[in-house]
């Protein structure tokens, strides 16, 4: 029986949301895990530079996998070759690759799986499986976007958020710091969890939010950093709306020191540092490029503060 009447809950928002026809799961390792499935992969090769998170669900679901190197320009090495059954896992990494580029990749190796988890807003190609991942990009605890010609015909469960938002609501009222534990113990959270449905205040939550607003917050400030810092920077970068890619030769010491300026800029995918030696590049990306922030809470005052506390720490 439908309950009527007692206290408001959180509002149903209405918003056209980005990538409403895509298959809503409850993350993005979970959507590869579909692909396991549904394409009956046993094979996947991998990038060094990647989140453990697909170390996790290929060791989980039983998927053999191979990896390959990519250069200072974020893209495979061009000698890379596929075994007959074995699958290319193309990461679109701080959202340097264009849909032509990755078009190409289709074109010549055609067992390709995309992962838009650093470019949310980049459109899937036609019959290409690409996946999405909104909690890097959105205040949800949880929630991914998956684009694939075969679904399963299985009935996942409907996952539910409300118990994994605390870390996001105490941020919104008192500070980052606070909260860190639980924000990590939801990260956890996901390494054994199943393929469920996304959740419905997730999806929810995905249908008020302003995606061209956000979208244009995010390159407006991304050029702001670009101006100051890309004669500073070793890498080569385009434009792109996920995180402003700062790489310097002390970047780890940079890293250390900006946290003491309450400015947390994270050491994205740690497992890098397991999976290559000191004298491989991609351990040196790792150790050295700064994830700096450029997301929808800012704008260019802050992009300013932040880019004059790097300099000046580049120039003692």
């Amino acid at each position: 029986m439908k309950e009527i009447g007692g206290y408001i809950e959180l509002d149903t928002y209405h918003l056209p949301m980005l990538h409403e026809g895509a298959i809503a799961l409850n993350c993005g390792r979970n959507c590869l895990a579909y692909l396991f499935k549904s394409r009956e992969i046993k094979k996947l090769k991998i990038p060094y530079f990647i989140c453990n998170s697909i170390f996790n669900v290929c060791d989980r679901e039983g998927v053999e996998k191979s990896y390959y190197h990519i250069g200072l320009d974020f893209r495979p090495i061009s000698d890379l070759t596929l075994a007959d059954d074995e699958w290319l896992y193309l990461v679109n990494l701080y959202g340097q690759l264009s849909n032509d580029e990755i078009n190409k990749y289709v074109e010549r190796y055609h067992r390709v799986i995309v992962d838009q988890a650093n470019g949310y807003f980049e459109e899937p190609l036609p019959g290409v499986d690409t996946f999405y991942t909104c909690r890097k990009w959105f205040g949800v605890a949880d929630g991914a976007l998956l684009y694939t010609d075969t679904p399963l015909s299985d009935e996942f469960t409907l996952d539910e958020s409300y118990d994994r938002m605390r870390f996001l609501l105490g941020r919104y009222e008192r500070t980052a710091s606070e909260f860190y534990g639980e924000y990590n113990a939801n990260n956890k959270f996901f390494i054994d969890e199943p393929i469920k449905q996304m959740s419905k205040l997730t999806r929810n939550l995905l249908h008020g939010i302003d995606y061209k607003s956000i979208q244009a917050k995010r390159k407006k400030n991304f050029e702001c950093l670009h101006e100051k810092l890309k004669d500073k920077n070793q890498l080569n970068i385009k434009p792109a709306e996920f995180m402003y890619p700062f790489m310097v030769e002390n970047g780890a010491e940079i890293r250390k020191r900006l946290q003491a300026e309450k400015i947390y800029i994270p050491t994205l995918w740690p497992t890098v540092f397991e999976v290559t030696g000191e004298n491989d590049l991609e351990y040196g990306m790792a150790k050295n490029i700064l994830p700096l922030p450029i997301d929808q809470r800012y704008g260019s005052e802050d992009m300013k503060y932040m880019t004059e506390k790097i300099m000046k720490l580049l120039e003692e």
